[in-house]
């Protein structure tokens, strides 16, 4: 649960870290070669808020660090030799991250533009290292490499080879392509809602565009990547893809099911596309695919959690390729965002629709993986701590977080409160494109 909540909590603020850095230095760059004010004011504020959000995101962060030795000794005596490289790479890539964060938040008004926005390439570059380094590091744990198992202990180990695993590039680029989603799609939220409230002002305007034209650019290709990584786990990890489409017998032709309860072996109430799974894992609609009788039923995963997980992100995905489909659609025939307000309804509420896929989505890659920490080699119940008392670390996580949460808030609100003066009304339309930049 410990673990649960620090990862559940981090990966947020680890999104911005990883995909907003360079939302802000795009939108300055637009700003200097358009001689653009409000572009200028917008990524400025938008630096201070990611400065923000990367201090919130260091705490949780060393607070997980910490928790890795401390709750799963089991894991780290073993294997720590094989897999705990990404994590000393990953450190690098955090500490140069934060020197350029400082670099690129006290060198505003200090440094030429041209200066200053290149020493955000370290930040923007060593914040998605970063990332691919802690993938890495999860990749193997849901497909183990670089190793061979003596009598029950690791030798011949290769921690290079196990950064490079089957799951490691489909997991980087799906979880890089979230963190673009999450912070495109959040940020524009907060406009949207004030753009309903009557902010119609080009600041304004300029705040939803340009990260919902990201976010939307971003998730159709998102979706091509999903059937990326179900090939690559029905490929390595079958009885995790069972779990996802709550099937029990291994069979041909099977059927893509959409939601349903899984009981008795058997999943109810589930909407059917006829061929679909097979299709989609093995490109043949008479392919084979594996169920969950393959195991042991004491080596499966829980069923609903992970199907019910699986749709939820893809149900939103889906809702969020809408969305961008109706941007573009608006945009490709107008030059301007949908006049409707249901459309700025539907981005206020796209932010926390992200957060939620995401969370969805690591559920399904995690839980799925159960009952293993470290797939068909090493269980969950062998590797946490025996030690007693563990639970009182959990009630100071919970609190810890809860401080920071209401902390970041209330300084990300003060960032806001010179925006909140209601504007003169204006259309909704957002502008013209060479201002924007959206082409």
């Amino acid at each position: 649960m410990q673990m649960a909540l620090s990862l559940g909590w981090h990966i947020i603020f680890s999104c911005f870290g990883v995909a907003f850095p360079a939302i802000v230095v795009f939108t300055e760059w637009r700003a200097h070669r358009r001689g653009n004010p409000e572009l200028r004011e917008l990524a400025h504020t938008w630096a201070k808020a990611m400065g923000v959000l990367f201090a919130a995101g260091a705490v949780s962060g060393t607070l997980l660090s910490f928790e890795m030795g401390i709750l799963w000794p089991g894991l780290m005596e073993p294997f720590g030799e094989v897999f705990g490289f990404p994590f000393v790479l990953e450190g690098f890539a955090f500490f140069i991250e934060a020197i350029f964060v400082g670099v690129y938040l006290f060198g505003w008004d200090r440094m030429s533009p041209r200066a200053h926005m290149l020493s955000a390439l370290p930040m923007v570059v060593s914040g998605m290292a970063g990332a691919f380094f802690v993938i890495a590091a999860n990749a193997w744990m849901n497909n183990p490499t670089g190793f061979d198992l003596v009598d029950g202990r690791v030798v011949n180990a290769d921690p290079v080879g196990a950064m490079f695993g089957p799951s490691t590039w489909p997991q980087f680029v799906h979880m890089l392509l979230a963190a673009y989603m999450v912070a495109g799609f959040t940020v524009a939220s907060v406009y949207a809602v004030g753009m309903l409230r009557g902010r119609r002002d080009r600041y304004h305007r300029f705040g939803l565009l340009i990260p919902l034209s990201a976010a939307a650019i971003i998730t159709p290709i998102q979706i091509g990547v999903g059937d990326w990584i179900a090939n690559v786990v029905a490929e390595n990890q079958p009885v995790k893809l069972a779990a996802m489409e709550g099937l029990y017998r291994t069979g041909t032709a099977v059927p893509l099911s959409l939601g349903g309860v899984y009981t008795d072996d058997e999943l109810r109430g589930a909407l059917e596309i006829p061929w679909g799974l097979s299709l989609l894992v093995t490109h043949d609609p008479n392919g084979l695919v594996v169920g969950l009788d393959s195991v042991a039923p004491e080596l499966r995963p829980p069923v609903n959690v992970v199907h019910l997980s699986y749709n939820v992100m893809v149900g939103i995905g889906s809702a969020l390729l809408v969305l961008a489909a109706w941007l573009g659609w608006s945009w490709w025939r107008r030059r301007r965002i949908p006049a409707t307000p249901w459309f700025l309804r539907a981005v206020a509420v796209s932010g926390v629709g992200a957060i939620a896929a995401m969370e969805a989505g690591w559920v399904t890659t995690e839980v799925g993986r159960q009952p293993w920490i470290v797939y068909d080699v090493l269980r969950t119940a062998h590797a946490v701590s025996p030690a007693p008392g563990l639970y009182l670390g959990f009630y100071a996580v919970v609190a810890i977080y809860a401080v920071l949460t209401g902390l970041t808030v209330y300084v990300l609100r003060r960032l806001a409160t010179r925006h909140d003066t209601p504007a003169p009304q204006e259309p909704v339309p957002a502008g013209p494109t060479e201002e924007v930049g959206v082409r």
